[in-house]
């Protein structure tokens, strides 16, 4: 771990030596060959490390914040990551009862119109417009009339036909939207997926960008025992499993601190382990962790774990994935373009934020910026968007 966390800082003063367009970038990966982490590294482990306890500390480095492997992360605008520069990189887990979209709650309370308890009765809020609800576009419909009264519709949106005069949606349940502006926050997986179709169809240089970056799969796994069987107390919340097969139900988190006598642990798994369990039934993953955890505890009574939760984010046609990853190659020339308008369509979303990608706060600042992008057009006529030189 100290010889990770060695490598992690020399690979920041690189970092910030690399040129701002992007040009000199290079993968996660290849850094580490510069430090010759893993003796002997150049030689015979060109592709990372290859033994288990090794596996386990660079997933942990690396995997389990990014969601991908170092070979496939960049350098320059990972590390070091902006989040952690800015707001420290102490991490918390939200054990609140009312649950985490009491944020959302809060935040819409403040241009929404609400009731007596506090519970979002907007009339311009449009929910439940299929058999669940769901959140893969949320589509702001800003006339130039109501620039304050703005529409926020919560729908299926599976198809955006803009002109210069203005843009239509619509959506699964066959209704039909007509607004002078459009603001799209699909989700990076959603966008490229064939969920919405635009008409017509988006620029070269707009798909291209969106096909660029990486929608990585990021998924907690909670897991339900009838008794406790691991290590507990301070410093003792996460512990890692080293096996030869990396990423394998690698990363571990316990929570008697934020759920006394819950019995739950918490395994995280990425990339192509979260594709793979995904699209198995649960009581396989089930079984095959009841298998790590029985190893990882040879000398404990390891009951049978009474329930399992497995997000499935990757298959959900609504998100494609859990966040963005910056990936080699990409500079923030394609970031400019991500977040460009097209003609009257508009884009935020946590993929648009140059800074914050992969992170709610990314996401709600993005939102932001987007807005105010489109209200300068939209009011102040103020509509060139300008995207900077490839190597500017």
């Amino acid at each position: 771990m100290d010889r990770a966390d060695e490598v992690d800082k020399s690979g920041q003063n690189l970092s910030v030596t690399l040129h701002p367009s992007g040009r000199d970038d290079m993968s996660i990966l290849s850094m580490q060959r510069l430090n010759d982490q893993y003796v002997p590294l150049p030689l015979n482990l060109p592709n990372g490390p290859s033994s288990p306890v090794d596996m386990a500390v660079d997933y942990f480095t690396y995997d389990y914040e990014f969601a991908e492997p170092p070979r496939v992360t960049s350098l320059q605008n990972t590390v070091p990551l902006p989040t952690f520069t800015d707001f420290g990189d102490d991490t918390y887990f939200v054990a609140d009862q009312r649950g985490y979209e009491s944020v959302v709650h809060h935040l819409a309370g403040q241009y929404l119109n609400a009731d007596k308890s506090g519970n979002i009765a907007d009339a311009r809020l449009k929910l439940n417009k299929v058999d669940h609800i769901t959140s893969d576009a949320m589509i702001f419909s800003v006339r130039k009339d109501e620039l304050i009264k703005h529409a926020i519709i919560m729908v299926v949106v599976r198809e955006i036909s803009y002109s210069s005069t203005g843009v239509t949606v619509k959506t699964e349940d066959n209704s039909t939207y007509q607004a002078d502006y459009v603001m799209v926050s699909a989700s990076l997986g959603v966008l490229q997926s064939d969920l919405i179709e635009f008409k017509p169809q988006l620029p070269s240089w707009k798909i291209l960008a969106i096909y660029q970056f990486d929608m990585a799969v990021y998924t907690k796994i909670f897991v339900k025992f009838p008794k406790k069987f691991w290590p507990e107390g301070a410093g003792r919340e996460f512990f890692l499993y080293a096996s030869t097969r990396r990423g394998y139900y690698g990363v571990w988190q316990e929570f008697e601190k934020q759920y006394p006598d819950a019995n739950v642990l918490l395994v995280t798994v990425t990339d192509e382990e979260s594709r793979r369990i995904e699209q198995q039934p649960d009581s396989q993953t089930k079984a095959e962790i009841m298998e790590v955890v029985r190893s990882m505890f040879p000398d404990e009574d390891v009951p049978d774990a009474t329930d399992i939760l497995v997000p499935r984010w990757w298959s959900d046609r609504f998100f494609r994935g859990s966040f963005s990853n910056w990936p080699i190659g990409v500079s923030r020339y394609e970031y400019d373009q991500l977040r460009a308008p097209v003609g009257r369509v508009y884009f935020t979303g946590e993929h648009t934020s140059e800074r914050y990608n992969g992170y709610v706060h990314g996401a709600y600042l993005a939102g932001i910026d987007s807005a105010e992008i489109l209200i300068n057009c939209a009011q102040k006529k103020m509509c060139k968007y300008n995207v900077g030189g490839k190597h500017g």
